[in-house]
C-alpha cells in the first residue's frame, strides 16, 4: 500500500518505519526545513530509530521524505502525527489541521485517513478532523472514504516497548472505519486493540498519561514531605515497591517529563471543565504540583550549598547534567530545561552537558572538572554520562534521578 506519515517525529519517523520494514511504500511528510533536510542526510532526529535504520529505508526505495504535499496524492492510508506543542497551558493544534487540510485535497474514495498526534481530547478527530476532511474534499468520511484514531503509545528510547510490541488501540468513525485502521495496524504491530468509539479510545489515551502524571505528582510531594522527615524518598518508595499487589512504581524527578506530558492531561482537564465546574479536580493540582517542581529542585539545590558551603546560588558554578527528555533528543517540556532556566534567573553559573542536544538557548559546553564546580544536578540519565567519575570528583551532588551511589557528598530528591 501507499502511506502517508504526517510528521517525521517522535510519532511518525517510528511508524513510517515499521510500515517500511512491512514492505509498504511510505512518503514521509516533514515540513520543518531542518528536520528534513536531517532525514534527507539519513541521520535519525528521534531516538530509538537508529541512522542505519533510517539509511536503509531511503536506500530501499519505499521511503520518500519529502515538505511537497503534491507527493500525497494517491495515497491508501494516511496517518496524522503531527506535533502538538503546548501554548500557554493550551495544546496547539495547528499543525494537526494543517496536515488534515493537506490531505484533504488529495484524499481519495476509500482511502483511510488515522489521526495519532497526542493532545487530541475526546471529540477531535470527529469534530476537528472531520470538518476539515470533508470540506476541503467535498466527499463523507465513513461514506467515501475511512476516519479512525489510533493513539500513540511511544515511548522514546524504550527498546523493550516498541511500535512493533506495543498494543495498539484502534478506532472508527463507524465499524467499517474500524476494520480499515484495524487491517493497516495489524500488518505493522503485533497487538491491536479495537475500541467501540472515537471517543472512547482518545478518552482512552488521555486516562493513560492522566495515571502517569498524578503518580508523577504524588511521589514529587512526597519526596518533599520525606525531606522534611529526613527520610531518603527512593528508599521508601523502593519498600513501598515490594507490594507485589497493590503500588505501581513511580519516582520522583525535576516535574513530569516525555512526550505527551503534560499536555494530554492538562486536556482532559480543561475539556472536562467546560461542561462541568469541577471537573478534574485532581489533574489540575497534579499540574499545580509538578509545574513547581523544577524550582522545588533549585530550591534544594540552594539550601545544600549553603549548608554545605556556607555559599548563596547567585555567583555559583551549577554543572547541569542533562537537559533533554529522558533519553530523547530535545527538551520541548523537558523539566530539566525550566530547572536551569530558573538556576540562571538566581544568578548561578551554569554550565550544560547533555550528548543529546547540539544547540538551544542554553549554552552546552565541556565541562571543567568536576571538582571545580561548586555544584552538579543530576537531571536527565544518559548513557553518555560516567556516573562514577561524577560521584569521585565532586564536591556536592544532587541526584534528582535517585542513580548515583550512596555517598555523603550525594544528596537525592
Amino acid at each position: 500500500m501507499n502511506i502517508a506519515v504526517m510528521g517525521q517525529g517522535p510519532i511518525g519517523l517510528p511508524l513510517a518505519m515499521a510500515a517500511v520494514e512491512a514492505g509498504h511504500h511510505v512518503i514521509g511528510f516533514e515540513p520543518d526545513a531542518r528536520c528534513l533536510e536531517q532525514l534527507r542526510g539519513g541521520v535519525s532526529p528521534v531516538e530509538g530509530i537508529p541512522d542505519q535504520t533510517l539509511e536503509a529505508a531511503l536506500k530501499s526505495g519505499r521511503y520518500r521524505v519529502t515538505c511537497e504535499e503534491e507527493l500525497l496524492a494517491g495515497f491508501d492510508v494516511a496517518v496524522i502525527a503531527m506535533p502538538t506543542p503546548q501554548n500557554a497551558r493550551v495544546a496547539d493544534l495547528g499543525a494537526v489541521r494543517e496536515a488534515a487540510e493537506a490531505l484533504a485535497r488529495h484524499v481519495r474514495k476509500g482511502a483511510t485517513v488515522v489521526l495519532e498526534s497526542t493532545a487530541a481530547h475526546p471529540g477531535t478527530t470527529r469534530n476537528i478532523v472531520r470538518p476539515i476532511l470533508e470540506a476541503l474534499s467535498w466527499m463523507r468520511a465513513g461514506t467515501s472514504f475511512h476516519l479512525g484514531f489510533s493513539p500513540a503509545r511511544v515511548e522514546p528510547g524504550n527498546e523493550q516497548w516498541s511500535l512493533t510490541h506495543t498494543p495498539k488501540i484502534v478506532s472508527g468513525l463507524t465499524e467499517k472505519c474500524r476494520d480499515q485502521v484495524e487491517a493497516f495496524y495489524t500488518g505493522i504491530t503485533q497487538n491491536v486493540v479495537p475500541a467501540n468509539s472515537l471517543e472512547e479510545a482518545e478518552l482512552a489515551k488521555v486516562f493513560e498519561d492522566a495515571f502517569r502524571y498524578v503518580n508523577i505528582a504524588l511521589v514529587n510531594e512526597l519526596c518533599r514531605v520525606a525531606h522534611t522527615l529526613d527520610v531518603t524518598a527512593g528508599h521508601a518508595l523502593a519498600l513501598s515497591g515490594s507490594d507485589p499487589v497493590g503500588f505501581a512504581t513511580f519516582t520522583p524527578g525535576p516535574g513530569a517529563d516525555g512526550h505527551g506530558l503534560p499536555v494530554d492531561p492538562v486536556h482532559l482537564s480543561q475539556h472536562g471543565r467546560a461542561p462541568q465546574e469541577k471537573a478534574f479536580r485532581l489533574v489540575e493540582l497534579a499540574q499545580e504540583i509538578n509545574e513547581a517542581q523544577p524550582a522545588y529542585v533549585v530550591g534544594r539545590l540552594q539550601e545544600g550549598l549553603d549548608t554545605r558551603h556556607g555559599k548563596d546560588l547567585e555567583g555559583a558554578r551549577v554543572l547541569a547534567l542533562g537537559l533533554a527528555c529522558r533519553t530523547v533528543t530535545g527538551s520541548r517540556r523537558s523539566p530539566a530545561a525550566e530547572v536551569v532556566v530558573e538556576l540562571e534567573r538566581r544568578g548561578a553559573l551554569v554550565d550544560v552537558v547533555d550528548p543529546l542536544i547540539t544547540e538551544g538557548p542554553h549554552p552546552l559546553c565541556a565541562p571543567l572538572p568536576y571538582s571545580s564546580y561548586d555544584a552538579v544536578v543530576l537531571l536527565t540519565v544518559h548513557d553518555g554520562f560516567d556516573l562514577a567519575r561524577v560521584t569521585a570528583e565532586s564536591g556536592y551532588v544532587l541526584d534528582t534521578r535517585g542513580v548515583m551511589p550512596d555517598a555523603p557528598h550525594i544528596e537525592r530528591l
